[in-house]
Order: C-alpha cells, then structure tokens, then sequence
C-alpha cells in the first residue's frame, strides 16, 4: 500500500506519496505551495470518513500540537475537516534504527532519552499523557529526537483497557483503570530497553497481527521485563516496574539519563 495514493481531498496541498496506512488514517507526503516545502498530511482514510471518533481523534491530536510547541515534538501547521498538517522530519524512526543494526552507543541511547523525557515532561506539565512511546513514534536525526503521534494522548485519569500499542503499553493501559504519569515512565522504559538490546521488552511470536487482542492476556500484565546488563540496567529495572507506584517520578529518571549522558555538572538541570 505504500506509495499509492489514497483518493482523499487536500485543498491547498500536492500529495505525493502515501507513507503509511494504520486502522483508521493514512499518513503523506505532501508539497505546500504556499510554504515552499515539503509537509506531511495526516488524514483520514478514504473509508473512515463516516467514523466520528477517528475524527475527532484527529482533530484532537490536531489541536494539541498546534498549541503544544516543543523543541522534541512534532509540530503541526493547519487543522481541516479531515486531515491535519505537519512538518516534515529529516532522519529515521528509531525503530528502523534499531533493526538495521545501526550502533548507538551509551551516549546516543542516554541522550535521545533526555530529548524524550523533556517532551513527555512538558506533555504531562499541561495535564496530557502521551500513551503511545514506542520506537517507531520517534524520528532520530543527528542525535537529535523528536516524539511523534499524539493521536492517543489523554488526560490522566480513567481510561478503558487497551490505550495504546499492546506490546509497548504499560500494564494499566492494559488492564484500563486510573492512568498517570507512571504510564508514561513505562514507556520511555520499553523505548529505552529497545535502543540498548535490539529488541523489544515484550512481544508476542504468535501474534499475527489478524486476530482481536485480549488485553487480559498480553505478557507485560503476567511477565516481568528481561534484566539487562550494563549502565542502563538500574533505571530500566525502575521504570518496567509492574505497579505504576512502584516506578521512579519522569524527574527522577531524567536525572539518572543526565547521568548517563555524560553531561557536565554545569549543564545537568535534575541531578546536581
């Protein structure tokens, strides 16, 4: 499906390429005449018009990144009826990173941590959770991050069972309940465990993709994470803690990846 182009209206804008299909949106590769550049334009597919919740998630998501500016979040440009505008990142999904195999060293992993912790930081200062921190929702580029898809972020508090990606979500996504910070925490702990192993904390190897999930079976509710060796192993251990109680507040893991980074004491913000 990539690289067909859906047939969907974006007034004002030259779609080029389709770059992915999820559930519910198709994500492109777009030329805006007016700004000169490329842009990318987030929209709903073709079939989903008529899906009043996947437009309202759309505009949502919308809505936040054009209120929402960060240095290692997305920016979003235009909100219309069905589709939203973003600006195009240069470089590669850690994701795609992570499976060709490319080295990063103590340093890259604790630095793009740091990018990541200061993006959730100022989600969760203007009371929104992100939700979804996993690889593929992060562009790498010069040892730069930038997080992507707010498209699930929410407000801490009650939440059904299953926010989120199944195998990166924490186990009271899964479960549904009262979510906090902590969820968030657990994600860039799974992000984390991702970029120093090569692999994921928690999968499924039969999972084909096809079939319902039960959240009341995913491994993450009933397994605890791998233990990893080496500088991370501490605060990957904290953060994967089951019970969201149990894990370090985001200030305090930010603090140990300063650590990590290398940073000199007179550029360490949380551990002094």
């Amino acid at each position: 499906m990539t690289g067909t182009l859906p047939t969907i209206a974006a007034p004002g804008y030259e779609l080029i390429e389709l770059l992915r299909r999820g559930n519910h949106l198709d994500v492109l590769d777009a030329w805006s005449p007016e700004r000169g550049c490329r842009v990318v334009v987030k929209a709903l597919r073709p079939d989903r018009l008529g899906d009043a919740m996947a437009r309202r998630r759309l505009h949502e998501e919308g809505r936040l990144l054009l209120e929402l500016t960060h240095p290692h979040i997305v920016r979003g440009y235009e909100v219309h009826d069905d589709f939203i505008v973003l600006e195009t990142l240069k470089g590669e999904t850690l994701g795609h990173m992570i499976e060709a195999g490319e080295g990063l060293t103590t340093g890259d992993v604790a630095h793009l941590g740091l990018h990541l912790a200061s993006a959730v930081r100022y989600l969760h200062a203007h009371d929104r959770l992100h939700l979804d921190l996993k690889p593929s929702n992060v562009i790498a580029e010069a040892g730069r991050a930038k997080l992507l898809d707010l498209s699930v972020s929410r407000r801490p508090g009650l939440a059904p069972a299953g926010v989120g990606t199944t195998y990166y979500m924490a186990p009271e996504q899964a479960r549904g309940g009262i979510l906090t910070a902590a969820a968030d925490v657990w994600g860039l702990g799974v992000v984390l465990f991702e970029a120093v192993t090569g692999r994921q904390a928690f999968d499924d190897e039969d999972d084909d993709g096809t079939g319902e999930v039960d959240y009341a079976d995913v491994p993450q509710l009933h397994e605890r994470a791998p233990r990893v060796k080496g500088p991370f192993a501490e605060l990957l251990e904290a953060c994967l803690q089951p019970d969201p109680a149990d894990r370090p507040p985001l200030a305090e893991a930010t603090a140990a990846l300063e650590g990590l980074a290398g940073l000199p004491p007179h550029e360490r913000r949380l551990s002094r």
